[in-house]
C-alpha cells in the first residue's frame, strides 16, 4: 500500500471550497493523477482520522499561458471532493 501522504498532496483554499465545507461537508484536496476513489477515501480517513462517506473526483488539464512570445503550460491536476459523516471536521480549514 502506497503511503498516504503520497496520495494527498494539498487542500484547495478557496472560497467555493469553503462554501462546500460550511453547506455539505465536503473538503477538496489536490490528489495524485494515478490514485483511484478507494485509495483516496482510505488516505484522508487515516491522514486525518475522519470518516469518509464519498469521494468525487475530477481531472483538470492545465492552461496554456503566455509571456511575451514565450508559451508554457500548468501542469494536469486531479481533484478529489470528500465528504465527510456528520459531526466530522478536518481543523487545517478552519471554519
Amino acid at each position: 500500500m502506497k503511503d498516504p501522504r503520497d496520495i494527498v498532496f494539498e487542500p484547495i483554499v478557496s472560497e467555493k471550497s469553503y462554501d462546500l465545507i460550511e453547506d455539505t461537508n465536503t473538503y477538496t484536496f489536490v490528489v495524485d493523477r494515478r490514485a483511484n476513489k478507494t485509495e483516496i477515501k482510505q488516505a484522508v480517513a487515516s491522514i486525518f482520522d475522519v470518516t469518509v462517506l464519498s469521494v468525487n473526483t475530477m481531472n483538470r488539464k492545465g492552461k496554456l499561458k503566455r509571456t511575451g512570445y514565450v508559451l508554457g503550460r500548468r501542469k494536469d491536476t486531479k481533484r478529489a471532493l470528500v465528504n465527510l459523516a456528520d459531526g466530522d471536521k478536518i481543523d487545517i480549514f478552519e471554519v
